[in-house]
């Protein structure tokens, strides 16, 4: 339930000793595969706020553009020790426990612009939800442009604090909403990326193949394997890997 980019920047940096803007390049198109891919399933099956997301979509894209305009100016060593602060983020939001806010009553604004909605349940039902704070939430959307235009990663931890802690919006509709908007806050970045030429062709489209054949092997795993194993591996793994970021950038070994 990750972008590609968590897995595939630490791998092309620490491991293949690709420079931190390519590898930011390479990502993005990965995010973009992947968020087209899966989420055009969650919209299918009802659970996706699509006008929530593309109002927020507004704050992410124009924060997208600004972050991969600072990134120019960024070392490699800068980028890298905010890449493992996010990661460390990562990890702790993923043993946060999960809500659907029942109850939440909506504020003014969310209901001017139509953002309630409402997601499918298990026993074929419809559960109406509301939400609040849509200020808040899109303040932090635009955090989370920046975050993703400088790191190439979908900066889905902090959309989903956005959508599901401060806007009250149920976990479920938060994470499969994020990722629907992945893909266009990945397009804005990547333009600016393309114009620097920092995106590799010959290595991007390996990236992006690898990652959307990796998405659909770990979908059909998926229904096998426990969740919550998968979590904890997950955690792990990704606090060694920020721990290893933040000491190569403050050793300036990128």
């Amino acid at each position: 339930g990750r972008g590609g980019g968590v897995v595939v920047i630490p791998l092309l940096t620490l491991a293949f000793g690709v420079d931190f803007h390519y590898a930011v390049g390479a990502a993005l198109v990965a995010s973009i595969a992947t968020s087209s891919g899966s989420g055009s399933a969650y919209v299918k099956e009802g659970i996706t706020n699509i006008r929530l997301g593309m109002f927020l979509e507004i704050a992410t894209t124009i924060g997208a553009v600004c972050g991969a305009a600072v990134a120019i100016y960024l070392n490699s060593s800068t980028i890298a020790v905010i890449y493992g602060c996010v990661l460390i983020l990562t990890a702790a939001m993923q043993q946060r426990r999960k809500s659907d806010h029942d109850g939440v009553v909506g504020s003014e604004q969310a209901r001017r612009l139509k953002l309630f909605g409402t997601w499918p349940q298990k026993d074929g039902s419809v559960k109406s939800y509301q939400l609040k704070h849509v200020y808040g939430g899109f303040g932090v959307m635009y955090v989370a442009g920046i975050l993703s235009g400088i790191l190439g990663i979908g900066s889905g931890v902090l959309k989903v604090i956005a959508m599901d802690g401060i806007m009250k919006v149920p976990f479920k509709v938060s994470t499969t909403t994020s990722n629907f908007m992945m893909g266009v806050t990945a397009c804005a970045s990547a333009v600016i990326y393309i114009q620097r030429g920092n995106i590799e062709p010959g290595m991007a489209c390996p990236v992006m193949i690898g990652v959307l054949l990796g998405a659909l092997t770990g979908a059909r795993l998926l229904k096998r394997m426990d969740v919550r194993v998968l979590r904890q591996i997950f955690c792990v793994a990704i606090l060694l890997v920020a721990v290893n970021m933040i000491y190569q950038g403050f050793a300036g070994n990128f």
